[in-house]
């Protein structure tokens, strides 16, 4: 089995991510070939062969050139997956090439069980085990669902051009995200409420903790969906990326994008009634017990010892 990996740089820095997509290749047993528009001076450190657009004249994103590129290299290579990062880049980018390739599209693979691909569904809750109906296919990884790979290695580089970069589409910038009232990047403790917390009426309980601990308020994305709690403290890939001294988890279940956004943390205390939910895979300490009776108590207990 051979993949193609598409790497991605953004104002001229290879992203992290890259190295996931190796990782996803060794636990798929397949052969790497990869696809970079990236720059000659900042190369993926990986073993393998790298068909290498030049970012200067290709441009870091332009989905038609982009695309025409990709298809270049399928054309050489054969491969049987075209796998892409479930960022922007892959999400725009993925479907173009399925559908001029004509081969099935399987988004946000979180871990591959015997050769079958795992996908998200309902919210999270529950997992699909899917494969292409076409054999081949294109397939996005959702970032942080796969330990990067370390770097290491020097690519055997082939340049690639085409004929004519012409595009309807250009790329005019990248836009600073809208400031949020809240950086959590910044805070050392973080205190986080999900869906287990019950009711919008229970977050200030949550948040009390938060306080007693001289920490923030986090939530994940189902309760910020909810409006119980404003989008400026939204935890995950879809809000935040955050790294504080000490992480509480209170009632989240553990959704892959949600862990992506914390698991840097340097300790985590999850509360969840459920022993086998997937945030005790990153959890220093999971104390299996309900948040709502958990937490006065805790909090309690700390305001005790000042």
């Amino acid at each position: 089995m051979k993949v193609l990996l598409v790497a991605e740089y953004r104002e001229k820095e290879l992203l992290e991510s890259t190295y996931e997509l190796a990782t996803f290749a060794d636990k798929l047993g397949a052969e790497k070939v990869w696809f970079a528009a990236g720059y000659n001076d900042n190369l993926p450190k990986v073993a393998g062969k790298l068909y290498l657009a030049d970012a200067n004249k290709y441009g870091e994103y332009n989905p038609d050139v982009h695309k025409n590129l990709i298809l270049q290299v399928v054309e050489k290579e054969n491969p049987d997956y075209v796998v892409f990062v479930h960022s922007s880049y892959g999400w725009d980018l993925a479907p173009r090439v399925a559908a001029s390739l004509k081969i099935g599209q399987v988004s946000e693979i979180v871990d591959v069980v015997d050769g079958t691909f795992v996908v998200p569904a309902c919210n999270a809750k529950l997992r699909r085990f899917v494969k292409p109906a076409t054999g081949k296919g294109v397939l996005t990884i959702q970032a942080g669902a796969f330990q990067p790979a370390e770097p290491n290695g020097e690519p055997e580089v082939e340049e690639l051009t085409l004929d004519t970069a012409d595009s309807a589409l250009g790329f005019v910038g990248y836009e600073e995200a809208e400031a949020k009232s809240v950086d959590l990047t910044k805070a050392e403790i973080i205190v986080s409420a999900g869906r287990g917390v019950g009711k919008p009426d229970n977050i200030p309980v949550i948040e009390e903790l938060a306080k007693a601990l001289g920490g923030e308020l986090g939530a994940s994305r189902p309760v910020v969906d909810a409006g119980w709690v404003d989008h400026s403290r939204q935890v995950g890939t879809t809000g935040q990326t955050v790294a504080p001294k000490l992480y509480v988890a209170c009632g989240i279940s553990g959704a892959i994008q949600h862990l992506a956004g914390m698991k840097k943390s340097e300790f985590v205390l999850a509360i969840n009634t459920d022993k086998d939910a997937p945030i005790g895979e990153v959890a220093d300490v999971l104390v299996v017990a309900d948040v709502m009776q958990f937490v006065p108590a805790l909090t309690e207990k700390i305001k005790s010892m000042k």
